[in-house]
């Protein structure tokens, strides 16, 4: 993952978009990491798998109540 510092996000704006829609791009302030910048399209694969996730354990969990 790239990682880049506030000062060099702000200053390269353009350069850290370009960056991120390739893959995430780590943002540090201080030497400690405080963002993730990353594309429309891996936040809503992401965000897809963590619902697919959600469902399945409520499955899971409605499955052994009954049990």
């Amino acid at each position: 993952m790239k990682t880049m510092s506030a000062r060099e996000a702000k200053n390269g704006f353009g350069l850290m978009i370009d960056t991120a829609r390739a893959a995430p791009v780590l943002i540090e302030k201080h030497g400690r990491g405080v963002v993730i910048v990353m594309s429309v399209e891996e936040y809503e694969r992401l965000s897809l798998l963590a619902d697919s996730a959600a469902n399945t354990k409520e499955t899971v969990v409605e499955v052994s109540k009954r049990v």
